[in-house]
């Protein structure tokens, strides 16, 4: 647009703001949106609001529909565009709808526009059997594809990182069986968790004669567009984070894509030329695809959206006129965390002033009790710097040359307790030793950007508690931090932790599996994991998985069994009484 960023164009993401007084225009998440209306409820400095991607209904867009419901009727004269790649046009405008019987329809301005695409026919094949490995048949599709199919690039939708690896591998492994004159491939990866720098090496042509094969999780279904894609291989499947509100654990679950999914990626074949399609599943079981995908308010944990509507003085969580409505049974489950936290009263109002404050910074509530609650614990500069690195959801080591090289650089800056203080020995040993240097992010194989990424979040995050007033004094800056000084403040800072994540609580059983102290579900240390293969009696853990027929825990610390009775109290008496 031929501006200055952050001038009349600017934009706010998490944890990191470019715009100023003169911005006329701001793209922002639907987060930081909903942050936004905070301080500003009817979003008063705004006359157009654009929520883009509407057909994802993800937790904050869905709470956000609603919100500008409200504001509508307050604020007659805002413009709401909803954009959505899918057709679900309809649902939406009449969601909108509150023209009463008496009003015409030129009174009611609520319209749907459509915008034909640029799309170029694509020719959908199906298997004629199920198969029982989508994986390996995949890979057969590639070769297929690339022996007897014209020029084009290739794009595969897999679930998730440790699938497109694999395929990755095998595709690699079986082009030395192509002829010798035969053109090459190139098999790239893209997923979410990626820098920003491997993710474009998608967007770069190949070199002559190769063809690209791109392995992509359902990131490249409409976030990301990639010219040159003639071919299309579906699995069929997508993983989507679930709440079980009988186990009360928040897990990655690889489950069948919906209809309006399976089209978008069949649509990715026909950008630039008609295109080709194929399915790795059955005609029939594309008919029984449900719709539309299970909308992320229904199947998440919503501690974190009750906390946020309550803030925006929604206190009847039942009226709040939602989209899709949540399942009772979740907003319970989420209301008796949030109330053993100590983040809700006994009339589910905010608390004063921990609820109060962790409605204002967003965090996970558990994680954010753990922060709130630091400075009791003598250890506040430390649990911040945890906060900011659990914050960051991304990878923070870096593929190493050999699996001796990256676990003697994991070795390092392991610490007995578990992941949590690892994760502090390396943040302090970012912000110390390494100077915040790039080099020597490579020579530990740490992702540099990553760790740049928590400083900042860690800086905001203490702009928050300087703002409610809690003043976090720098004790380790300055020391030798690849151990944490001593047994007082590893102890400090596990009770910490406990008291945020009790709920969250796992006793290992003789075959170093562990079970879930609220439940009988059985889990298993992430490979990723200081746990991995070691022992502890009793662990919390602040994230689940689910990964082939097991359910993974990350980032674990050792506990003793008292402090969930002596942090937890209410929480296990709540739960046996319910």
């Amino acid at each position: 647009m031929r501006c200055q960023l952050g001038q009349d164009v600017g934009y706010s993401i998490r944890f990191d703001d470019v715009t100023s007084a003169s911005t006329r225009i701001k793209f922002l998440t639907d987060g930081l949106l909903l942050r936004e209306a905070l301080a500003d409820p009817l979003l008063s400095r705004y006359s157009v609001i654009i929520i883009d991607e509407a057909h994802e209904r993800s937790l904050s867009s869905d709470i956000l529909l609603g919100l500008l419901k409200k504001i509508i009727k307050r604020r007659p004269e805002l413009r709401v565009i909803i954009s959505s790649a899918t057709l679900q046009a309809e649902d939406f405008l009449e969601y909108f709808e509150t023209r009463k019987e008496e009003e015409s329809a030129e009174e009611n301005a609520n319209r749907i526009v459509s915008i034909e695409g640029r799309l170029h026919p694509v020719d959908i094949y199906y298997l004629g059997e199920p198969t029982e490995d989508y994986i390996a048949s995949a890979v057969e599709a590639v070769f297929e594809i690339h022996n007897s199919q014209p020029a084009g690039d290739i794009l595969i939708f897999l679930t998730g990182r440790s699938e497109i690896e694999t395929v990755i591998q095998m595709i690699y492994d079986r082009m030395s069986d192509l002829p010798e004159h035969a053109s090459k491939m190139l098999a790239l990866p893209l997923y979410a968790g990626l820098t920003t720098e491997e993710q474009m090496y998608v967007f770069e042509p190949a070199p002559e004669n190769t063809r690209k094969v791109i392995c992509a999780t359902n990131i490249a279904e409409a976030s990301v567009t990639v010219d040159g894609i003639v071919y299309v291989i579906d699995c069929g499947f997508v993983k989507l984070k679930t709440f079980s509100p009988t186990t009360r654990i928040e897990e990655l679950v690889s489950t069948p894509v919906s209809k309006a999914s399976a089209d978008q990626r069949a649509g990715r074949a026909g950008r630039t030329a008609p295109g080709k399609c194929y399915r790795l599943y059955t005609e029939d079981d594309s008919d029984d695809l449900a719709a539309a995908t299970v909308p992320e308010i229904q199947r998440s944990n919503l501690s974190q959206v009750i906390l946020q509507l309550k803030a925006l003085g929604i206190d009847n969580i039942a009226r709040f006129d939602f989209i899709s409505p949540p399942p009772v049974e979740q907003v319970t489950q989420s209301l008796e965390i949030l109330f053993s936290l100590g983040l809700l009263d006994e009339y589910a109002r905010l608390t004063k002033p921990f609820g109060v404050q962790l409605a204002e910074m967003a965090l996970e509530p558990m994680l954010g009790k753990c922060l709130l609650l630091a400075p009791n614990f003598g250890c506040l500069s430390e649990v911040l710097s945890i906060t900011a690195m659990i914050s960051l959801q991304d990878n923070i080591w870096l593929d190493a040359e050999s699996k001796k090289a990256g676990e003697s650089s994991r070795r390092l800056f392991a610490a007995e307790e578990g992941d949590h203080l690892t994760l502090l020995n390396i943040y302090q040993a970012f912000t110390t030793k390494g100077s915040k240097d790039a080099s020597w992010c490579r020579q530990h194989f740490l992702n540099y950007k990553s760790l740049v990424k928590a400083v900042s979040i860690r800086a905001q995050l203490k702009r928050h508690l300087e703002r409610f007033g809690v003043q976090v004094s720098e004790s380790l800056a300055n020391n030798d931090v690849l151990r944490v000084g001593g047994l007082p403040k590893a102890e400090s800072i596990r009770r910490c932790l406990t008291s945020g994540y009790f709920a969250h609580a796992a006793r290992m059983e003789s075959d170093g599996s562990f079970k879930a102290v609220n439940g009988s579900t059985i889990m298993y240390a992430h490979p990723s994991s200081l746990m991995f293969n070691r022992k502890a009696d009793w662990v919390i853990f602040s994230e689940v998985m689910h990964s082939g027929e097991k359910i993974y825990i990350r980032n674990l610390t050792k506990i003793e069994k008292d402090w969930l009775v002596e942090y937890g109290a209410g929480f296990y008496k709540l739960t046996q009484t319910t």
